[in-house]
């Protein structure tokens, strides 16, 4: 997994997971965090995932993985979670904030008790197509030859 920042395609990739996932678990809230050892998890919660099921839920989550491999998005890198989790829950409060119109890219930033380098949030509700909010490498425009 990478240690570097948070990129545009795996925004994107994260998007077109949730987009599967959300056919089986309805999902209430979506995010990625870089967490103190420094990679990036996508978390994904829904009211419906419980202790009694999430095994079930990371049993779908390896199925799409499996079934939709991206370069961008490594299976081990999502985390499934309830609605009562204390991550969602700092998630619901910043997403109350904001409104949760647009997407939600923090840095730096105080978050369910402790400090973390990056936050993204998705806009809700998912399986409404989002593209990547995130900034992407610049390149320089090729020109044909004359």
């Amino acid at each position: 997994m990478d240690k570097g920042p948070l990129v545009g395609q795996q925004i994107d990739a994260g998007m077109r997971f949730l987009e599967e996932f959300n056919k089986c678990y309805p999902v209430q809230f979506a995010f990625w965090l870089r967490e103190e050892d420094d990679f990036l998890y996508l978390y994904i919660a829904s009211e419906q995932i419980t202790d009694e099921n999430i095994d079930v839920a990371y049993g779908e989550a390896g199925r799409i993985g499996r079934a939709n491999p991206d370069p961008w998005l490594d299976i081990f890198q999502v985390k499934v979670r309830g609605a009562d989790n204390p991550l969602v829950k700092g998630v619901a409060e910043i997403y109350q904030r904001y409104l949760g119109r647009a997407p939600i890219h923090l840095y730096n930033q105080a978050f369910a008790g402790a400090q973390v380098e990056e936050l993204y949030i998705y806009p809700s509700p998912i399986g409404r197509r989002q593209t990547a909010r995130a900034p992407r490498k610049k390149t320089r425009p090729r020109h044909p030859s004359k």
